[in-house]
């Protein structure tokens, strides 16, 4: 299918991350854009901020006339819709083109040189750095984001359509409709159980990302993932290594052994062991392209983050308060490692939000152990997304497994109240569901009460 014939595009669960990439992407393109969401959001406001129409009725009759001619509409979904959807099922019986997010993203880029960042934590980051430092080096890139850019406070990066960055996201074997050109997998740790069933099935999906890289393709991979590609690690003998590493005034500085070069004095801002895996592979993806090492190095001291990834809300002498949106054991074991490298004698106060009850389930035991590393443990009810509650799992029967005396259920109205009695010095947010929304409330409370 040819997308420049198409005029109108309609998108079923526009406020999605990546959906709301897309969307931009097509409003930039001068197409004809619309969609529905369930609900209003910073998303979909911005969205509307750049004249996307949005809607949080599912019914067929508001959507605009020019969105239901079939023959010059394409219509664009998410798996994470309800199959009982009314514009969705409207569509996908009256004849209608009705792809999938990942489908679309395939066919965008496809004819572009399509650099790819795959794996179970850190996509986000790494694409964002990735895009970031060849934007800064003037690369003619689009760059779709799974996060909000603190750099460009947008999910997309626009600056020409012959190279693509994209986040290659294994659920609901999505990336599997890419074909990229460089491709990396920065972890393959379980997740998603409830799509594949079983961590094997996951390894195997990821292998089979690994082989739909375009002829002369390069794969990079961190140290010790049980595929066979271009290695990068932290202070090993990989192909890419970052080394002799030191913190300088809250900032990485460190050197990073490439193949053929060892470039000092390479520098950092975002805190965190897994941050500095993720701007190295960004570095030494961005290098295998062919980008001057010189020009990146000085654009990577320019990358502000990504919302939501160990983003700090207030940083002073008397409290500091970050917002992270781990949802993952592993992810959880990242942050803790990052706030104790930054604030090795502070205590830390950390409130969670688990994400999905099959989530919740699988990994009990690890979250459990998670949680337990921080001085205070505030943890929240379940937030369901597209589930609905499973027998048994509560944050009540998580609770019971975090072996920490200072850990306590509580209700979102709660946290601010448990904040202030706290004496913690950091407190951190931690969760992919709703918490976010409650950032804004802790901080304009905390702000005050300073």
């Amino acid at each position: 299918m040819n997308l420049n014939n198409i005029n109108n595009i309609y998108f079923v669960g526009i406020g999605g991350i990546g959906m709301s990439a897309i969307a931009r992407y097509f409003k930039a393109a001068n197409k004809q854009v619309a969609g529905y969401d369930k609900t209003k959001t910073d998303i979909t406001n911005a969205l509307e901020d750049i004249g996307i129409g949005v809607t949080v009725n599912d019914t067929v009759d508001v959507i605009e006339s020019l969105f239901l001619d079939s023959e010059k509409t394409l219509v664009v979904y998410t798996p994470a819709i309800p199959k009982d959807n009314k514009q969705l099922n409207y569509f996908k019986n009256n004849g209608f083109k009705v792809f999938k997010r990942s489908e679309i993203l395939g066919l965008i880029t496809e004819n572009t040189f399509c650099l790819a960042v795959a794996g179970t934590h850190g996509k986000t980051t790494t694409t964002s750095i990735l895009g970031h430092i060849m934007m800064e080096c003037d690369v003619p890139l689009t760059a779709f984001l799974g996060g909000i850019s603190e750099n460009y406070n947008s999910n997309l990066i626009l600056n020409g359509n012959e190279v693509s960055v994209v986040e290659a996201d294994e659920f609901d074997r999505s990336f599997l409709t890419l074909s990229p050109n460089l491709a990396c997998i920065t972890s393959m740790d379980a997740d998603h159980l409830d799509i594949y069933g079983d961590a094997s099935e996951l390894i195997k999906t990821f292998e089979d990302f690994s082989k739909k890289l375009k002829p002369n393709g390069k794969l990079f991979v961190k140290n010790g993932l049980p595929l066979k590609g271009i290695t990068y690690g932290i202070e090993d003998d990989a192909d890419y290594s970052a080394q002799n590493i030191k913190i300088e005034n809250g900032v990485y500085v460190f050197d990073v052994k490439t193949p053929s070069a060892l470039l000092k004095g390479v520098q950092f801002n975002l805190p965190g062991r897994h941050n500095l895996s993720n701007a190295l592979i960004a570095l030494a993806m961005a290098l295998e392209y062919g980008v001057p090492a010189s020009e990146l190095i000085k654009a990577l001291i320019s990358y502000k983050g990504v919302k939501r990834r160990f983003t700090y809300q207030i940083k002073t002498d008397d409290l500091v308060f970050i917002d992270d949106y781990a949802h993952h054991p592993e992810e959880i074991n990242a942050v803790h490692q990052a706030v104790r490298e930054m604030y090795p004698n502070d205590e830390v106060l950390a409130i969670f939000q688990p994400h999905l009850f099959s989530r919740t389930k699988d990994f009990a035991a690890e979250f459990a152990s998670s949680l337990s590393q921080f001085n205070e443990v505030l943890l929240l009810d379940i937030y369901p997304a597209r589930e609905l509650p499973i027998k048994g799992v509560t944050s009540s029967w998580l609770l019971d497994k975090i072996e920490n005396p200072n850990k306590e259920l509580i209700e979102k109205s709660e946290i601010i109240q448990k904040i202030k009695e706290s004496k913690a010095r950091i407190i951190l947010t931690i969760g992919a569901g709703d918490i976010g929304v409650e950032v804004h409330k802790i901080k304009k409370a905390l702000v005050h009460e300073s």
